[in-house]
């Protein structure tokens, strides 16, 4: 029987950002959530990219990446690793996510 986690919403809500003037949650947050690796929450978006219309989701711009790095990273290991430009997902964007990942 699948029992549904339920996370803290402490958690839930540090991991939302204010960009382009919308509340988002980046791809690497949004992967650690639903407990896939990045690499594969984007091979899902790409997938199925007619289904994420720009106000559900968007790619951060180099500008955008080093103003978020710089605002809100505090560890140099989060910066690690973060190769590509992440997506940005809206409060739909995140819905839309949830019905194509294969995840609990």
């Amino acid at each position: 029987m699948n029992k549904l986690i339920r996370l803290p919403d402490e958690l839930i809500v540090s991991k939302i950002y204010l960009l382009r003037g919308m509340k988002v949650m980046i791809d690497r947050d949004l992967a650690e959530l639903y407990g896939v690796e990045t690499k594969r929450l984007k091979e899902a978006v790409k997938r199925n990219l007619e289904r994420f219309p720009d106000d559900f989701m968007f790619e951060m711009t180099k500008e955008e990446l080093e103003n978020w790095r710089s605002q809100n990273v505090t560890s140099n290991s989060l910066k690690m690793g973060m190769r590509y430009l992440p997506y940005c997902f809206s409060e739909q964007g995140v819905a839309m996510l949830s019905s194509i990942l294969k995840s609990r």
